[in-house]
């Protein structure tokens, strides 16, 4: 039966936008594109740089790096699950969501006091990366990977929180938009750059792995941090809702661990299910792929100034493209129509790959590919981003986005650790076309949102905010 239709809702507590492919615009072009030059997009650019830089270096980077130092395709797929931290951070965002930190949150507030002790954790964790060799033991770089992980994500939850409460919720797109755009010269400076310093301060002359050149390149990007600490200290804290203080302990841990999940299944009802289904699985194929793209390039013999100028530069500024027409495009057409074209591409783009493993080592090739993977990966995180965003009640914010972001990385990363024993069995060919049918479902998810949508006009409408 039709769901009754909710009361009339405060600023950020509004049920997410629908799916409604029939939305008309809303607003004009200018209006669409004068929002990235509000403050508090142009602060998310640069918190977008400091939550972007972790990922790769405990990732993407560290994978070329352990490849290099002679781990083997299997291990590294197994030790991707440090990026799992970023799926279970919905087990601690209760507490950044409503835990004060002596004295920081009497200083800053609460959400740039959480931001600043994360950002602590990343450095610490990054410094100690950076004096470990794995190729004479292993264990203390993975413990210091997992706590630049954690750091990382207790970062990406506070960060959300702030974004959604630094503005309304018809600026959220373009919000994510400029997230993304830092997030990515982020990661241009963690994936090239990172390489670009290594392979500059490897000793001439001396084959192998050299790590006192990765150890060089990641204490640059532990400084690389100052980014992000700055811009917490010179960046106002967001005004937030004051909710009753809790009588007890068990009401608190009511509110704190209950409450945010219970809200988001009221406002939905069964449709709750499906949410939560479509944002499990809709980055699946980009997450999959990704764990085996660096192996993949040290295994097709392209070097690190090769990979540093294509996949961390050429492949990054597509993305950075493809995340402002992604928001300018959900902004101007609502998220429905940029989140199936989004899922679309994104499988799309991964037998590309396929076609390049067969293809050989080709400069140009892998020009190509990297470009139209990322272009696609960039529309379709904006129109993700500014969805999840919409589906937060500002009373939960950093709970509820961490669920639903945590939800978007368990499956793929799960599934993503068994990568390197697939390419083993079956080559890199077999592994792409793979990654890219795991996007079926996906497309299968977004048409089945827009047809629940359409029979329960009771849900609110997915164009922009009115």
């Amino acid at each position: 039966m039709p769901l009754p239709t909710p009361p009339k809702p405060v600023r950020g507590a509004e049920p997410s936008p629908s799916l409604d492919s029939d939305a008309k615009p809303t607003r004009s072009w200018r209006e669409a594109l004068a929002v990235y030059l509000e403050p508090a997009t142009l602060r998310m650019l640069a918190l977008g740089f400091s939550a972007g830089l972790p990922l790769l270096l405990v990732l993407g980077t560290l994978s070329f790096r352990l490849r290099e130092a002679g781990i083997d395709r299997a291990a590294i797929g197994y030790l991707s699950w440090v990026g799992l931290a970023y799926a279970f951070k919905w087990v601690w965002a209760p507490l950044v969501d409503r835990l004060p930190i002596p004295p920081l949150t009497t200083l800053l507030g609460r959400r740039r006091g959480w931001l600043l002790l994360a950002q602590a954790m990343v450095i610490a964790g990054l410094v100690g990366m950076a004096f470990n060799d794995p190729s004479a033991l292993l264990q203390p770089l993975v413990l210091c990977a997992l706590l630049v992980a954690f750091g990382s994500a207790t970062q990406d939850i506070a960060l959300d929180a702030y974004r959604i409460e630094s503005a309304a919720s018809d600026k959220q797109a373009a919000l994510a938009a400029a997230y993304q755009t830092g997030y990515r010269m982020a990661m241009i400076w963690a994936g090239a750059g990172v390489l670009w310093i290594a392979a500059r301060a490897e000793v001439a002359g001396t084959a192998g792995y050299q790590n006192s050149a990765w150890q060089v390149a990641y204490l640059v990007m532990a400084a690389s941090m100052a980014v992000g600490v700055l811009t917490v200290l010179l960046s106002p804290e967001p005004q937030r809702r004051e909710l009753p203080t809790p009588r007890n302990a068990g009401e608190w841990l009511r509110d704190v661990l209950v409450e945010p999940f219970a809200d988001f299944v009221r406002r939905y009802r069964w449709h709750a299910a499906l949410i939560l289904a479509l944002i499990a699985v809709y980055r699946i194929s980009d997450v999959v792929m990704g764990i085996m793209a660096n192996p993949f390039y040290v295994d097709m013999g392209y070097s690190k100034d090769e990979v540093a100028s294509v996949s961390k530069i050429f492949g990054v500024v597509m993305t950075l493209v493809g995340a402002f027409v992604g928001g300018v495009l959900s902004a101007r057409f609502g998220v429905a129509r940029i989140l199936m074209l989004g899922a679309v591409l994104s499988a799309a783009s991964n037998l590309l790959f396929a076609w390049l493993a067969g293809h050989g080592h080709d400069l140009y090739a892998l020009i190509a590919v990297v470009s139209a993977d990322n272009l696609a990966g960039g529309i379709a995180s904006a129109a993700f981003i500014g969805y999840l965003s919409s589906l937060t009640n500002v009373n939960y914010s950093a709970t509820q986005y961490a669920l639903f972001s945590s939800m978007m990385l368990l499956l793929p990363k799960f599934i993503a650790g068994y990568s390197g024993l697939f390419v083993d069995h079956f080559g890199y060919a077999a592994f792409f076309n793979a990654t890219a049918a795991l996007g079926v479902p996906v497309l299968v998810l977004v048409a089945l949102a827009l047809r629940s949508t359409r029979r329960h006009p009771a849900l609110p409408d997915a164009a922009p905010a009115r």
